[in-house]
């Protein structure tokens, strides 16, 4: 039987979501808990690949089990799960459904404090010295919606065999000191969003026009756009089946 768990997590203290040797991820601590609820081995298979340091406020993973779930599986597990991963709820779901690739779209926040706010440290990037054009930056934004190919802010060296992404949403939203970036899109490349948000930051701040940042995107060549910004900012916070 096929079971899908959601879950959110604050990937400060995580090397990513996938398993890795010698790094702690969210991936090895969820299989931990679930493996010794249920005692047998369970292996669960996620929705995708956050970085480390990167946070969820919605991510999905999927476990074929045999073993009757028992009552209380949700309280148990995060009875033993770290404080900073928590399990929302686990339903079943039929055996064709695939945490990964049976998701149509996906949503990422990118954050930002205009300031200094020592609370919000580990889930912000903080801009103290600069002010940003804001009006200028959702222009930008809007660029990528006519745009299929995507490989300007994918990482060099990456194992994908397109580059291509269907961005259906990309606005920034203003709340007092705080600035977020939302975007949608079917498919996200290697540190895409964060490459984005670097580059849209250098249009908010004068470095680059409207213009220039389309040229950006025409030129497919990472070393064109700008910085990665902090992993600490970006929050993957909807996955749609």
């Amino acid at each position: 039987m096929r079971y899908f768990i959601e879950l959110a997590y604050n990937g400060t203290k995580y090397h990513g979501w996938q398993i890795q040797p010698d790094a702690v991820s969210v991936q090895e601590k969820l299989n931990i808990a679930i493996s010794t609820v249920l005692q047998s081995k369970i292996e669960v298979v996620g929705a995708g690949r956050t970085d480390t340091g990167v946070h969820a406020s919605q991510m999905f993973a999927h476990f074929n089990t045999e073993v009757p779930l028992g009552d209380h599986l949700v309280h148990k597990l995060n009875s033993i799960l770290p404080n900073d991963i928590a399990v929302a709820k686990v339903f079943e779901v039929p055996e064709e459904h695939h945490a990964r690739f049976s998701a149509e779209s996906r949503s990422y926040e990118y954050r930002i404090w205009l300031g200094r706010n020592p609370f919000l440290l580990d889930s912000s990037w903080q801009i103290h010295s600069h002010k940003l054009a804001l009006s200028k930056m959702n222009a930008a934004a809007l660029l990528l919606l006519e745009y299929d190919d995507f490989q300007t802010f994918s990482k060099v060296k990456t194992e994908v065999h397109t580059f291509n992404c269907n961005v259906t949403a990309a606005v920034w939203k203003q709340e007092g000191h705080l600035l977020t970036f939302h975007i949608s899109a079917n498919r996200f490349l290697r540190n895409m969003v964060r490459a984005i948000v670097g580059t849209l930051v250098d249009v908010g701040m004068g470095k680059i026009t409207i213009a220039e940042f389309r040229q950006i995107i025409e030129s497919k060549n990472r070393g064109n756009a700008g910085l990665s910004v902090p992993a600490k900012g970006l929050f993957l916070t909807q996955i749609k089946y």
